[in-house]
This record gives C-alpha cells, sequence and structure tokens, in this order.
C-alpha cells in the first residue's frame, strides 16, 4: 500500500498524467499477474543511481561541533565506511518509473523502442498512488533533478533515490520505491550478507483503478493493435486502446 514520507515529494496537480513505456512482451506480464515490477536500484544503467553528491562526500570529512572529542574517532570511521554502505543499500531498494507530462513523448518512444512493438500506459499521478494493493509500503514522489558538482541533498536514507543528475531532466520522473531491508536474525541491526531482493519485485495493483488509457506506439501495425485489444478483452478490462497521436497526419 501506498506510505507518504516527507522526503517524496509530491506534485502540484495529484491529477497531471503519468506514463509507463513498456513493450509488448512486458505488457502482457503485467496484465497477467496485475503486478508492477519494481527493479533493484543497482541494476539500473546509471551508475549514479543511489549515490550521493560530491558536497555530501566532502561532508564527511567535517566534524560536527556537538561531537565530543573521545568520539570523534568513532564518528570519522563510521563516515568512511558509508560511502561501501550506501553501495550496498542499493541492493535493498526497488524502483519503478514513471514519465509525468500531460502528453506522450516522441522523445521517449525513441528513447525506449527500436521497432514499432512499443506500449505506453496513461495513468495519472493519483490513480497510480490510489492503485496499489500490496501488502508492501510503497512511497511515490517527484525526482528532483541536480547538479551532482555544486548541490548536495538531505541526509535521509531515501534522499539519494528522489535525486538525479540534470542529465536526465528530460525524463520528468515519477519514481515509487519499495524497501526491503536485511533485518539480522537477532532483530538487531542489518546483516548485508542477506539477499532480499534478487532483481527485482513484484507489487500488486488494481489494474482498473491504474489504467485510465493504452496507447500503442508510433507506426504500430493493424495486428499489434487488434492483438493488445483482445487481450484486453479476455481479462474483461474496459480501457480504451489508441494509436499514438504522433501518427497522426498534419493539416497544412
Amino acid at each position: 500500500m501506498y506510505e507518504s514520507h516527507p522526503i517524496f515529494v509530491q506534485p502540484e496537480n495529484e491529477n497531471v498524467r503519468v506514463w509507463r513505456y513498456m513493450d509488448f512482451t512486458k505488457f502482457v506480464s503485467f496484465i497477467e499477474s496485475r503486478c508492477l515490477y519494481f527493479t533493484r536500484a543497482d541494476k539500473f544503467d546509471d551508475p549514479f543511481e543511489g549515490s550521493s553528491p560530491k558536497m555530501n562526500v566532502y561532508a564527511r570529512n567535517d566534524l560536527p561541533l556537538d561531537v565530543p572529542p573521545e568520539h570523534q574517532g568513532v564518528y570519522l570511521k563510521n563516515m568512511t565506511e558509508l560511502g561501501p554502505i550506501l553501495q550496498i543499500w542499493r541492493r535493498y531498494h526497488a524502483l519503478n518509473c514513471w514519465h509525468i507530462n500531460e502528453h506522450e513523448s516522441a522523445a521517449l518512444w525513441k528513447l525506449y523502442f527500436k521497432n514499432d512493438e512499443g506500449i505506453a500506459i496513461q495513468s495519472t499521478y493519483r490513480k497510480l498512488r490510489d492503485s496499489f494493493t500490496d501488502d508492501e509500503k510503497v512511497f511515490l514522489g517527484v525526482v528532483k533533478y541536480i547538479d551532482y558538482e555544486k548541490e548536495g541533498i538531505n541526509t535521509n536514507s531515501f534522499s539519494s533515490f528522489v535525486h538525479k543528475r540534470k542529465s536526465f531532466e528530460h525524463e520528468r520522473e515519477v519514481r515509487a520505491l519499495v524497501e526491503k531491508l536485511p533485518i539480522s536474525e537477532s532483530g538487531c541491526g542489518y546483516d548485508y550478507r542477506k539477499e532480499t531482493i534478487s532483481h527485482g519485485v513484484k507489487v500488486r495493483v488494481d489494474v482498473e483503478q491504474l489504467i485510465e488509457k493504452i496507447y500503442l506506439a508510433p507506426g504500430t501495425p493493424s495486428w499489434l493493435a487488434n492483438l493488445v485489444k483482445s487481450i484486453a478483452k479476455q481479462y474483461k478490462y474496459t480501457f480504451e486502446v489508441e494509436h499514438s497521436k504522433l501518427d497522426q497526419r498534419p493539416f497544412f
């Protein structure tokens, strides 16, 4: 179920449209399983995923004024170990990413699909937020894009997952997150030898609540459009299936 958290920034308009681009096989898997797939954070292509900006890393060498002299050595030691821990920390967080935009994105169609078999689920932020039916806690918010050379982030453990470099600003990402921490057998502390997420996590959703409309990639052949409609009918879904508006002919 969705759970609010102050680190996760909410959009000004909760009814703004959000989009999830996927290929046909992933769409079928989603329809059959009624689950969104959350990918483990360290499995993304971006090596900066879950990392800290330079300013935060350098700040670990600074001693806060309120640290007593007898604890300063331990504090600095903990700070030197923080980087490797944050790298490991990514293994216990999984992400599901959406694009926030009132219109479909030609750039994202080209980025994610090399053929004409792409599909975009169109929903709204509110419907996405309210669609989670799984027992897993799901956090949701808008990604903030910053300069990792010059800006810092909050030190909360979730912060590194809701910030990305400005180079990715075109993604306009809404990000859902699941955390599965490696609690030790004693219940005290973490056991980083444990694996709680192998590659990803399937999170149950109310498909009828989530999907507002399905868009087919530009140039999608009619047979694929008919197949998608047939699959939707087979599972008794009533959402609309449309061709990409990028296929419309110009007016002149």
